[in-house]
C-alpha cells in the first residue's frame, strides 16, 4: 500500500490533528468555497507559493470565480501585503530617520 499523505504530515505527532483541521476547513462552513479557494489563492501568492499559487488558481476557477474575482483577490492582497510591510517597518524608520 502506498502512503499517499503529503510529506509533511509524516513523522509527527502533530500530524492527525493537522489533517483532521485541512478536512474540516474544507467543509461547509459560514464560507462558500469559491470564497475560501478565492482566500488561499491570496494567501498562497502573498507567501510567493508558486504550486499552492496555481492550484488554488485552478480550483477557484474550478469553484465558479471568474477573471475578475481572482484579479481583485490578487490585487487586494498585494495591497495589504505592501501595506503590512510599510507599517512593519514604521518604528524603525521614525527611530532612525525621523
Amino acid at each position: 500500500m502506498v502512503n499517499d499523505k503529503p510529506w509533511y504530515l509524516k513523522d509527527s505527532k502533530i500530524a492527525e490533528a493537522f489533517d483532521n483541521f485541512r478536512s474540516v476547513s474544507n467543509g461547509k462552513s459560514a464560507l462558500d468555497e469559491k470564497t475560501k479557494e478565492l482566500i488561499n489563492f491570496a494567501v498562497a501568492s502573498v507567501f510567493r507559493c508558486p504550486h499552492c499559487t496555481n492550484g488554488h488558481l485552478k480550483k477557484a476557477l474550478a469553484v465558479g470565480a471568474t477573471k475578475e474575482e481572482i484579479t481583485e483577490a490578487l490585487l487586494l492582497s498585494s495591497l495589504q501585503a505592501g501595506m503590512t510591510q510599510l507599517n512593519w517597518n514604521k518604528e524603525s524608520f521614525e527611530k532612525y530617520l525621523g
